[in-house]
C-alpha cells in the first residue's frame, strides 16, 4: 500500500533516511502524482509495505485529499479503490459498483484530473528508476536529478525478471470484454478492426472500439469512443479507464483499440498510457 502524507513534515516518521535525489524529487514534483519508494523506518507495519524493508510514499495534490490525510493524523496507507484487477476508478460511480458494502464512505470530489496512476520511482539505488511510468515523465525525473532507469519488465512481457510493482506485469486494469490493441497504418488498422468488429456483431455480440479524434467517422460498432487526438495523450488518459468501465456498463463482449504508438516516440506521457493499455489487453497487440 502507498502511504499518503500531507506535508514533508511527516517523512521522516515513515522512512529512515531521504537520499538527497528523493529530496530534489520532493521538491519539484510534491504534491503531485509522483510515488517514492523508500527504505522503510521502523515503525511501518510490514502488513503495509508487503513484507518488504521498502515503503511507497507520495503527496497528493488534491485539495480535499489533503485536508483528508492531515484530520487523519498527516498519513494514511491506502490501496486504490477498485477490486484487483478491475480498471482504476476516475469517478465516484466507479468506486461504488467495485467497493459497496465494503466500506463505509465515498468522498466525491468530482472526476480524476490525470486519469491514470502516479509515477512510481525507487530512489532506494545510486540512480533512480521508474516502476511505473505517469504523468511525471523519465525526462521530467532527469530534468531533475539527472540519470533515470526503467523497469525492464514495464513494457516486455516475456521478461524473465518479477516486476518490483504489483500489477505492472501482468493483466491489469482490465475490463470484462476481451481487448485487442491494434497497430498499423492507419487504413489498416481502420479495415481490420471494422472487420472483426462485422464478424461478432453477425454473431449477436456487442463490440467497442477505441480509437482517435482523426479516425471516428470510419469505424462502426456497438460503442465508438473518441479518445481525443493522437497529438494529445493527456486527454486520452484522462478519459481511458472510463472508456473501460463504460464498456463494462453497456455489456460489451468484444474491445479493440488503435495502439496509439506514434504518441509514445517520446519516452514521455504516452508511454504511460500505452503501459496501462497493454496491461488491460494482457498484451494482446494486432499488428495489421
Amino acid at each position: 500500500m502507498i502511504v499518503h502524507i500531507a506535508d514533508m513534515a511527516h517523512l521522516d516518521r515513515i522512512v529512515c533516511e531521504i537520499p538527497e535525489k528523493a529530496q530534489k524529487l520532493a521538491d519539484a514534483f510534491w504534491p503531485g502524482p509522483l510515488t517514492m519508494i523508500f527504505r522503510k523506518a521502523a515503525g511501518v507495519p510490514y502488513q503495509t509495505t508487503g513484507g518488504l524493508d521498502t515503503v511507497a510514499v507520495r503527496m497528493p495534490s488534491h485539495p480535499l485529499a489533503n485536508l483528508f490525510i492531515q484530520k487523519a493524523g498527516g498519513y494514511v496507507a491506502a490501496p486504490s479503490a477498485n477490486l484487483s484487477g478491475k480498471p482504476s476508478p476516475t469517478l465516484a460511480r466507479y468506486v461504488v459498483q467495485d467497493m459497496d458494502g465494503r466500506i463505509d464512505m465515498i468522498i466525491d470530489a468530482d472526476g480524476a484530473e490525470i486519469g491514470l496512476e502516479s509515477t512510481i520511482v525507487d530512489v532506494t539505488c545510486d540512480v533512480p528508476v521508474i516502476l511505473r511510468p505517469g504523468y511525471i515523465t523519465q525526462q521530467m525525473l532527469s530534468s531533475v536529478v539527472g540519470e533515470i532507469d526503467m523497469d525492464v519488465t514495464i513494457y516486455d512481457s516475456d521478461c524473465a525478471h518479477p516486476p518490483k510493482a504489483p500489477g505492472m506485469k501482468y493483466r491489469h486494469y482490465a475490463p470484462k470484454g476481451e481487448l485487442v490493441i491494434v497497430e498499423g497504418e492507419p487504413q489498416e488498422v481502420v479495415r481490420y478492426i471494422n472487420e472483426q468488429t462485422a464478424l461478432h456483431e453477425s454473431d449477436g455480440k456487442r463490440t467497442g472500439i477505441i480509437g482517435t479524434q482523426e479516425m471516428m467517422t470510419q469505424y462502426h460498432a456497438s460503442s465508438v469512443k473518441d479518445a481525443g487526438s493522437r497529438g494529445d495523450p493527456k486527454t486520452i488518459a484522462r478519459c481511458l479507464y472510463t472508456f473501460l468501465r463504460e464498456f463494462d456498463d453497456e455489456d460489451i463482449a468484444y474491445i479493440y483499440a488503435e495502439s496509439f504508438g506514434g504518441i509514445c516516440e517520446d519516452q514521455g506521457f504516452g508511454q504511460a498510457v500505452m503501459n496501462r493499455l497493454l496491461k488491460a489487453a494482457g498484451h494482446r497487440v494486432i499488428h495489421v
